[in-house]
């Protein structure tokens, strides 16, 4: 590990501030509150927590959870920028998502830094960008027009548990390619299990990832299920090396990929590669969905413009920045996450090695620095202006940005634009739902509840 003033030199050779920096390395001030009560508001009110910290002490400050260390939360978009494009040894993005080991595995690729992470990237690149990510629109379609007819009329329900039956199937069919019917029905159980955990189990892992070592713990839900599903996971990768020329999902082309070298990926590093899209895909995605429709039904000329643009069938410019603005108006999850594998310089300041550094997603995209009323929910901004750089960072930025970013917008509007086309949604009351801690997401409250007011004629075939 380099010294301060090393670490300082390199933040200026690679381009940084020319600040002069003396004395150690500090965190900048944040709230004094006992580290159980951050840990609990944290868990429960993420954003609420944020808010009131950044109007304390500004746009750069500390948190205190417990189980992992002091999170240097950063709000403003030049700084965002810092962290994302700083040096890949310093930054470390998978040192600081180690807690998710006991489930998504060593190999996953939110777990990786440095070459192992550039290798694996290169090899998951083709799958996720392109005609390959097309290729998929007509079943994910195809998966959610099946599911729509399965939607009781003039009834309230909550939409997110139907968006999560879309993209679990999604997962199964396009991204793993799950052909045998058992092992199907299985995987989908246990998966659906996999992603219920509660909030105390998830933090228990999440802050002491040791406890999955422990054999008193092991009768968690999560611990106790996952041998289960590697199983099968396995199961399915052994098939898929036996039949891959006459399979076309996101799995073969990952068996397929081979790197520099001509070597391919392991079962371990495939399983753990799934599990991760699982984690990071199937969860996100589905909570995104819900709010689309959360959004929309209480803006209904955002809501008649889309029905407009999809019957017309003239692009998609709106579906676009109705994805954006949802996205931007209502982030899946709060923040992301830089490990300092050494001391570096964050906005002019010498932060500590073992610090995390935190870019808060909600606090910079709903900035009034950076857009004009941004409570609001305004597709047309997108259609406009755009995002200013750092402002819209949903799915990360710089070099680790989400690699699963365009199969996931992929999803949402071929999701969006089938569900609309097919039934009349309204929502029971135009009173918004708020945001509530599911996980590492943010969720409805109500889970997004809809009414089915009709069918329309054309998906009544």
């Amino acid at each position: 590990m380099s010294s301060p003033a090393a670490a300082v030199e390199r933040t200026h050779a690679q381009g940084g501030p020319p600040t002069a920096v003396v004395g150690d390395a500090e965190l900048p001030p944040g709230p004094r509150w006992p580290r159980l009560l951050q840990t609990a508001l944290w868990a429960t009110q993420p954003g609420l927590m944020s808010r009131y910290a950044a109007r304390r002490f500004g746009d750069t400050f500390t948190l205190r959870p417990f189980g992992i260390g002091d999170v240097v939360v950063i709000t403003s978009p030049e700084t965002i920028r810092e962290v994302f494009m700083g040096d890949r040894d310093v930054f470390h993005a998978g040192e600081a998502n180690a807690v998710m080991e006991p489930i998504a595995g060593a190999s996953s690729l939110l777990l990786l830094d440095g070459e192992r992470h550039l290798r694996h990237r290169k090899m998951l690149t083709g799958p996720f960008h392109g005609e390959a990510v097309r290729s998929h629109r007509e079943q994910v379609a195809a998966i959610a027009a099946d599911e729509v007819r399965r939607w009781p009329l003039a009834r309230a329900f909550p939409i997110r548990p139907r968006m999560q039956e879309i993209t679990l199937e999604v997962i199964l069919r396009a991204v793993i390619g799950v052909s045998d019917e058992r092992r199907m029905a299985r995987l989908r159980e246990l998966l659906r299990r996999l992603t219920q955990v509660g909030l105390v189990e998830m933090w228990l892992l999440w802050a002491y990832p040791g406890l999955a070592r422990r054999r008193r713990f092991r009768a968690l839900t999560t611990l106790r299920i996952m041998p289960e599903i590697n199983r099968l996971l396995y199961e399915e990768i052994a098939a898929h090396r036996l039949q891959r020329d006459e399979r076309h999902d996101v799995l073969s082309l990952l068996i397929a990929a081979r790197d520099e070298n001509g070597e391919g990926l392991s079962d371990e590093e495939l399983r753990d590669h799934l599990i991760t899209l699982l984690i990071a895909g199937h969860e996100t995605t589905t909570t995104a969905l819900a709010w689309c429709f959360e959004r929309l039904l209480r803006h209904p000329q955002a809501l008649a413009r889309l029905r407009a643009e999809l019957a017309a069938q003239d692009g998609e410019s709106y579906l676009d920045a109705v994805v954006n603005e949802t996205l931007r108006v209502r982030p899946v999850v709060d923040a992301v996450w830089r490990k300092l594998a050494e001391p570096a310089m964050v906005q002019g300041r010498l932060l500590p090695a073992g610090a995390v550094v935190m870019p808060s997603i909600i606090l910079v995209q709903e900035s009034s620095d950076s857009y004009e009323d941004p409570s609001s929910f305004r597709p047309e901004r997108f259609l406009e202006e755009g995002a200013p750089p750092y402002t819209f960072i949903p799915f990360c930025g710089g070099p680790r940005r989400c690699i699963g970013a365009s199969f996931a917008t992929m999803e949402m509007k071929a999701v969006l634009g089938t569900v609309l086309r097919a039934v009349e949604l309204r929502a029971p009351t135009q009173r918004p739902e708020r945001a509530k801690v599911h996980h590492i997401t943010l969720v409805p409250s109500r889970g997004g509840r809809v009414i089915v007011e009709r069918r329309r004629p054309a998906a009544a075939t």
